[in-house]
């Protein structure tokens, strides 16, 4: 029996697969199929039948299926174009779950305009209230934050572990209107990042990583919110070296 396609629209199947940083002969190889035909769906030559369509929107590009109806893609900033700072060819190499990972972070910022009423409503927020000049020394500006969170070195001295730092150190952003989610990546090199926003900035951190590391992010995302600026935590910083300028600087310090 001859199985029907789904007549979805090959604009959007090209757009979900590159958005999501799939190459052809990944989604074919993910299908058990030949590039061509994937080439044939974009193209618009052929269609996938409804149960190909649900795998490639499900299972590679976490979409809802009723997307691959739409007349026109939407409009959405390419996730590896969100971090400026980094070279080109470390933004294209974000792994689609790493993608998936940024798309996840920025809709957790709108449901927070949506459950919060479009304000947020810490009593003390950080990123609004710190300024940090750009001659500012790394131990000044480290101990201006460290004041802000009001956390002594004695407190630190207290804690028994790097569990319960992870968790203090965590508490102490969060109580300061920055949204602190952790979420295991897949990308084993990437630990962490942070999405910036006026009212709901949020950090990612990779929970796959060792607790002493993600106190490492947790403050590198923190210190690229309060420059004003998209940031990314890599374990291996050998890109730092790429850059020029001002980006390097930025990234560098922290």
């Amino acid at each position: 029996m001859a199985r029907t396609p789904s007549g979805a629209n090959p604009k959007i199947l090209k757009w979900a697969r590159e958005m999501s940083g799939y190459s052809l002969a990944q989604v074919a190889d993910a299908l058990k199929k030949d590039p061509a035909i994937i080439i044939a769906w974009e193209s618009g030559e052929d269609s996938p039948t409804y149960v190909q369509l649900e795998k490639l929107a499900y299972q590679l590009y976490k979409r809802p299926i009723a997307l691959f109806f739409f007349p026109e893609p939407p409009e959405e900033t390419e996730p590896s174009k969100v971090f400026r700072t980094l070279p080109d060819i470390e933004r294209q190499a974000l792994s689609s779950d790493t993608r998936y990972a940024i798309r996840q972070a920025k809709a957790m910022q709108f449901v927070l305009y949506e459950l919060i009423g479009g304000k947020n409503d810490s009593d003390t927020i950080l990123f609004k209230d710190l300024r940090i000049s750009e001659r500012a020394t790394i131990s000044t500006a480290c101990d201006k934050v460290r004041s802000y969170l009001g956390i002594t070195l004695k407190d630190q001295f207290r804690w028994k572990d790097s569990n319960e730092a992870l968790k203090k150190w965590r508490e102490a952003i969060q109580d300061t209107g920055i949204f602190v989610f952790k979420r295991s990546l897949k990308q084993k090199e990437i630990s962490g990042f942070s999405l910036i926003d006026t009212e709901f900035p949020v950090i990612y951190l990779n929970n796959s990583t060792p607790n002493t590391r993600q106190i490492f992010s947790l403050f590198h995302e923190l210190a690229h919110i309060l420059q004003g600026e998209n940031g990314i935590s890599k374990v291996d910083d050998a890109y730092i070296d790429r850059l020029s300028g001002r980006n390097r600087v930025t990234v560098h310090h922290t």
